[in-house]
């Protein structure tokens, strides 16, 4: 069969890349793990968390005992996490698979009669993890530890993403004073935003994720990571519509002028968010083409008015959605989200290529990889 209308290329010697940055970040001391939940955001767990655990890394953090256990096939050296904590019914597998929970609250811990695991303090982000006064019980009654092996307490920023927001220092107050009393725990908060806020965050280990997939943990100011993710779609179609004309699903954009127009193979199917509509844009050899009209569910239609006439691009080329003029912060700034979602939005329907050690390998997102 021909290749699939959009290529997705994802760069894994620049997520290795990322991986040492924060290593060096970091230094000798702490620990590095890599948060590899949602296919590793959307980039293909198998050959991210091979090439991470090539790097060195041995800790790494999924959602579900599900995300685990495929996991487990990849790394059977490694140390697997879950952060959404001990579910019920999965006990076997989290047994089968050697999976440590990140116990959330005072019924996970009774559950969780033996084994390693994590315990998970709420200070302020209040979606998971041991509540205000189920820590006071907890540190008042040490034996509802009895027969857990506690390898980490950690905590989770809600704010760290903002380099001056208050919390972030009363988050980790609140922390410190709950790790006193687990002197010899080791500990753990900061995710990729929290390890460039301050050195002080850096405690025994950091849990990044974002930053290994290229999105700025610095908002604001230059993105330190390396981009690891571009991505483009082909033209369809080319025709011209007429001054007065509409464009698309409910006829939200009319043509102040006879407009040359490109149809591209991508639309929210595809992870093109709806949102970009009439706000998003693509780029042909520099030159950006506004979105006009509603993306569909397959397709979106472009501009090419800012295009002089003799580089017009053809039926079958590629437009530039993620590249050199345009990541996905940028992307995502321009549909009203963040890089997160644009990352774990990217669609299944894509050619993907994975580049490592100046290779290119197409490869499925489930498969291993090798150099």
């Amino acid at each position: 069969m021909n290749k699939l209308p959009t290529t997705l290329v994802i760069d894994l010697d620049e997520i290795r890349q990322n991986y040492r940055i924060f290593v060096d970040l970091v230094g000798a001391d702490c620990t590095v793990s890599a948060v590899v939940k949602a296919d590793s955001y959307g980039l293909g767990m198998a050959p991210v968390a091979a090439i991470l655990h090539e790097e060195g890394c041995r800790e790494f953090f999924v959602a579900t005992p599900e995300e685990g256990a495929e996991l487990r096939e990849v790394v059977t050296d490694s140390q697997i996490f879950i952060l959404n904590g001990y579910y019920k019914g999965y006990e076997a597998d989290y047994a089968h698979y050697d999976l440590i929970p990140v116990l959330n609250s005072l019924e996970e811990i009774e559950r969780y009669k033996t084994g390693s695991c994590i315990l998970h303090f709420n200070t302020g982000m209040n979606r998971l993890g041991l509540s205000v006064d189920e820590t006071q019980k907890l540190l008042e009654d040490k034996t509802l530890l009895d027969g857990r092996n506690v390898e980490y307490v950690m905590s989770h920023f809600a704010c760290a993403d903002e380099a001056d927001n208050p919390m972030n220092r009363q988050q980790f107050a609140k922390f410190t004073e709950i790790a006193k009393h687990f002197p010899d725990v080791k500990k753990s908060m900061a995710n990729s935003s929290g390890a460039y806020r301050s050195s002080d965050y850096h405690l025994d280990m950091i849990r990044p994720g974002m930053g290994l997939y290229g999105l700025n943990p610095t908002p604001e100011a230059t993105n330190p990571m390396c981009e690891t993710v571009s991505l483009e779609g082909k033209i369809l179609q080319i025709r011209e519509a007429k001054k007065g004309e509409t464009v698309g699903y409910g006829a939200t954009y009319t043509f102040e002028k006879d407009t040359m127009l490109a149809t591209v193979a991508l639309g929210y199917a595809d992870g093109m968010l709806w949102s970009l509509g009439n706000k998003g844009q693509l780029f042909w050899k520099g030159s950006a083409l506004p979105v006009r009209g509603r993306v569909s569910m397959d397709l979106l239609t472009v501009d090419l008015g800012n295009i002089v006439q003799n580089d017009l691009p053809r039926v079958g080329d590629r437009l530039e959605v993620i590249g050199p003029h345009q990541n996905a912060d940028d992307l995502a700034k321009a549909a009203g989200t963040i890089g997160y979602e644009i990352l774990t939005a990217l669609g299944l329907r894509y050619e993907r290529i994975y580049r490592y050690q100046a290779e290119v390998k197409t490869l499925d997102s489930a498969s291993s990889i090798s150099s």
